[in-house]
């Protein structure tokens, strides 16, 4: 069945420059919490100590950082024009912090067991954009 309305434009969250220089910075986990501190409205910093935190086998660790750069990415995105549901395309790099973060929460909620949680968060970055699950998965 062919849907006849139409699909609300992709949101594509403005770029940090200096957030972004700072996290291609860190090395070090402390040096990412840094990057966190220093800009907490920026995902990508999130979503890296969340991967960091799933690849060190610390699960609760990753939820928490996973759902602060989520949260943090849907007030960003409601900033530029998301209404809770449209494109969020993988290919514009600023909004892959949020989808890596989307993408770690998921990951993380299934490894504490929450998985009606981690299905959620699947689904969310797939209805997102398709590109950025096969991309992290």
């Amino acid at each position: 069945m062919q849907n006849l309305l139409p699909e609300p434009p992709a949101t594509l969250l403005p770029a940090d420059a200096e957030a972004d220089k700072a996290l291609a910075a860190a090395t070090t986990t402390e040096a990412l919490k840094t990057v966190a501190a220093d800009h907490p409205t920026y995902s990508a910093a999130w979503a890296a100590l969340a991967a960091g935190a799933l690849t060190d086998g610390d699960p609760v660790t990753a939820y928490a950082f996973a759902r602060t750069g989520y949260h943090r990415g849907l007030d960003a995105l409601r900033r530029n024009g998301w209404k809770g549901h449209g494109p969020i395309p993988w290919s514009h790099a600023p909004n892959q912090g949020f989808l890596r973060c989307l993408y770690s929460l998921s990951q993380a909620a299934a490894e504490i067991g929450e998985a009606d949680e981690a299905a959620r968060c699947a689904q969310f970055l797939r209805d997102s954009d398709p590109a950025a699950a096969d991309a992290l998965s």
